[in-house]
């Protein structure tokens, strides 16, 4: 059964079609290609019965199913909402965003959110690079802290956007993770798509997007280890997926490392215990991020150390067990 305001579609491609995928669907559906490429990476479109790719082929025979949400109201309004801005010119900002605060609006979150802070503070980035995300280039989880770039010039969003895909961005995070890694440093390169089970979830599955990331053990600590983790790429939830799928999720994650504590064994099961409870969220913080300015070329860094909730956590951990360096 559908959700309220949410209509499934069931097509079949004829015989002797031929062509892509979402081309089909905007064709059949009479829905913009755009809004079709948000609902293959919503997970929205199925084929003969599997999440369906962007680069699937509209095959003849194929079934496919598409779910179309409700339409939702893109106007966006400036809210005055406390930001840390490290940086700001003309052309860009870098914000070290808080923990808890969503980047863009969607479905739940109309309000509150970086895009409505942006707003309030740089009403000129209205438009640039959409009307969804105005300025956005690359995104953090509404629980994972730190430093992203924002675009205030069409010219910045193009140039940033084609540096992050040519991997020309780094970004460096600080993850506390359960267990120990018996390699450091770490590549996990792994396929992450939409949960076979679960639509709001990510996996890793054999039909997703390639998908990289590379981990190095900063401090050994009692039960977990406090990690450095570079992006390769840039999937949704990629570090705590890659982290779950390699058996060392991220401590305080509720949706991919919820109870691992729970199944340690021996007289330190009491610490992790301890661990878990007194963190108040996923303990995953960005807090480097380098790249090329747009305009000048200049190469800026910036570093943001861990937020008080985090920083406390860290503390108690090594306060209580003691910590050392790798290897």
């Amino acid at each position: 059964m559908d959700a309220p305001g949410e209509k499934t579609h069931s097509l079949t491609v004829d015989e002797g079609a031929t062509g892509r995928l979402d081309r089909f669907i905007a064709t059949s559906l009479d829905l913009s290609r755009t809004r079709v490429q948000g609902l293959l990476a919503e997970g929205r479109v199925t084929v003969d019965g599997r999440v369906a790719k962007k680069s699937d082929p509209a095959s003849p025979g194929t079934k496919i199913q598409v779910v179309v949400p409700p339409a939702q109201p893109v106007d966006m309004l400036p809210e005055e909402i406390p930001l840390d801005v490290v940086f700001e010119d003309a052309h860009l900002a870098v914000v070290n965003k808080a923990a808890g605060m969503v980047v863009h609006p969607a479905p739940g979150h109309r309000t509150g959110t970086l895009v409505n802070a942006l707003l309030w503070r740089m009403p000129d980035i209205e438009g640039v690079g959409g009307r969804l995300r105005p300025g956005i280039v690359h995104r953090l989880d509404r629980d994972t802290s730190g430093l992203l770039v924002v675009a205030k010039t069409d010219l910045a969003h193009r140039t940033l956007s084609d540096a992050l895909r040519r991997r020309r961005v780094k970004r460096l995070y600080l993850a506390l993770a359960w267990g120990h890694l018996k390699e450091s440093p770490l590549t996990i390169e792994a396929p992450i798509g939409r949960d076979r089970k679960n639509r709001k979830k990510m996996a890793v599955v054999q039909e997703g997007r390639s998908a990289m990331t590379r981990v190095r053990v900063r401090e050994r600590l009692l039960r977990a280890d406090l990690l450095d983790v570079a992006l390769k790429t840039g999937r949704t939830h990629q570090i705590r997926v890659h982290l779950a799928y390699a058996g060392h999720p991220v401590v305080g994650d509720s949706v991919y490392g919820d109870g691992w504590e729970r199944g340690m064994g021996g007289p330190t099961r009491h610490w992790a215990i301890q661990l878990a409870r007194s963190t108040p969220r996923q303990f995953l913080h960005a807090q480097q991020l380098s790249f090329d300015h747009p305009i000048s070329g200049e190469r800026l860094s910036f570093t943001a150390p861990l937020p008080p909730d985090l920083a406390e956590v860290a503390a108690w951990a090594r306060g209580t067990t003691g910590s050392q360096n790798p290897a």
